[in-house]
């Protein structure tokens, strides 16, 4: 069967890349279907809104140490596969060494944080420290994660997938049985670990499979030196793109208390839940934008264009079905205790369209090097964020949150337009978002 081509990629280009996507998609629409069935319905309503939020909120807390951990160097780390692949031990070697003492020295800070939040906040944090250390382990445990470059950079999707499903689907049936036999909820804090602990185990099988092994990475202090030149803009960025996207939890629970935030769990599961299709589209056609960024700048920029216009047709057709589904899904799947989710849901839904096109777009800036321009408008939205979470949640609760992100993701993908060297970029989006180039084709053909 001969897949039709998206415009600005030739045919055959198009299929590898393609193909690739298929495999990266069909891993994260098996850990969204897992995802949706067990964790963001059947635990929530086994554990009722309050311990929800009980066991949601260690997972919020760590996430913002997580990113920090990888150092921002992923999609680097892809990058220097891609044009020194016969270095890839000492690329792998190098940032997982890097990766590991990160995780390690974010362990006291993660510890300190928690205590700080105790002290000075409103309300007592929603978990106590024993759930938050164990959990915190993820910092370390998702070291091994940087073998998921190797697979992208060598156009091999259908091995993440293999190892993204396979940890997915056993989590789930753990996860499932600990609701059926009605398990305490420490059990179901330590699934948070184990989850990263089955995919670090599935990426290393795998990476073994193709006769590699992580015995031989090595660490060299030059390519360290490179990674973290080039990567610290981005690991700060990962920092504050996380603060964003998180921190409303960790107010909602300050100011309103762990029942809230349990109710507002699903929001985010439900909404968060589609943005891994801009992440394994962009992913796969990484290589694919960096080869004309090298060979062909004129179909570089197009791809770009298309891109953009992509992202933006897949992210309003979802925003669309899920406002209309949002009241249905929470009658239909969870007690009357997180009715009031649904009204944040439609809202928090139509922060992904500038999630789609954030993350198109962070890889243009990735390509070009402009690494803080990353930071900046990373850390603009941050303090959107904050400012508006700060106002809003008081006064309308967790409507207030959502709308307060829709406005800071907005403020990200957009920031863009107010720098000149890549405005043109943000030109670009603002043009997709408004469907100007997609309607004046669709007029040039009549």
């Amino acid at each position: 069967m001969k897949i039709p081509s998206l415009p600005g990629f030739d045919q055959e280009a198009f299929t590898k890349y393609f193909m690739n996507a298929g495999w990266l998609i069909v891993a994260r629409a098996g850990s969204l279907f897992i995802k949706m069935i067990i964790t963001a319905i059947a635990i929530p309503n086994y554990l009722g809104n309050s311990l929800n939020g009980v066991l949601n909120y260690p997972l919020v807390l760590v996430t913002f140490f997580m990113a920090a951990c990888t150092l921002g160097m992923d999609s680097f780390v892809t990058r220097q596969l891609l044009q020194h692949p016969d270095q890839h031990r000492v690329v792998l070697g190098t940032a997982f060494r890097l990766r590991l003492i990160s995780g390690i020295m974010a362990l006291p800070l993660i510890y300190l944080t928690y205590f700080l939040i105790g002290r000075f906040a409103a309300e007592a944090p929603a978990a106590p420290f024993e759930y938050v250390a164990i959990v915190s382990l993820v910092c370390v445990a998702q070291s091994v994660n940087v073998i998921d470059s190797y697979f992208q950079a060598r156009v091999q999707g259908k091995y993440i997938m293999y190892a993204q499903v396979g940890a997915n689907l056993l989590s789930a049936g753990i996860k499932l049985a600990l609701v059926v036999f009605r398990a305490p909820i420490e059990w179901f804090v330590w699934m948070l670990l184990g989850d990263v602990i089955f995919l670090a185990i599935g990426y290393i099988y795998l990476y073994k499979r193709q006769g590699n092994s992580i015995s031989q990475w090595r660490f060299e202090r030059k390519m360290a030196s490179e990674l973290l030149r080039y990567a610290w803009p981005l690991a700060f960025s990962a920092v504050f793109v996380t603060l964003y996207m998180k921190i409303d939890q960790l107010m909602l629970d300050a100011y309103l208390g762990e029942a809230v935030l349990g109710v507002y769990s699903t929001v985010v599961s439900l909404s968060e839940g589609w943005y891994f299709i801009p992440m394994a589209i962009v992913s796969a056609l990484f290589p694919a934008i960096m080869h004309a960024r090298r060979d062909d700048p004129q179909r570089y920029q197009k791809r770009l264009q298309h891109l953009y216009e992509l992202m933006v047709v897949l992210s309003v057709g979802i925003a669309v079905v899920m406002t209309f589904a949002a009241p249905l899904i929470y009658r239909a799947f969870y007690t009357p205790e997180y009715a009031l989710g649904a009204g944040a849901l439609v809202v928090h839904v139509w922060a992904g369209v500038f999630v789609f096109l954030n993350v198109a777009s962070g890889q243009y800036l990735i390509a070009e090097g402009y690494t803080l321009i990353s930071l900046c408008r990373a850390l603009a939205g941050a303090v959107v964020n904050i400012s508006l979470n700060s106002w809003l949640i008081p006064r309308y609760g967790m409507i207030g949150a959502a709308y307060a992100t829709l406005i800071a993701y907005a403020t990200t993908a957009l920031f863009v337009i107010f720098v000149p060297k890549a405005r043109k970029q943000g030109w670009m989006m603002l043009g997709a978002l408004l469907f100007i180039p997609l309607i004046g084709r669709l007029v040039k053909r009549r």
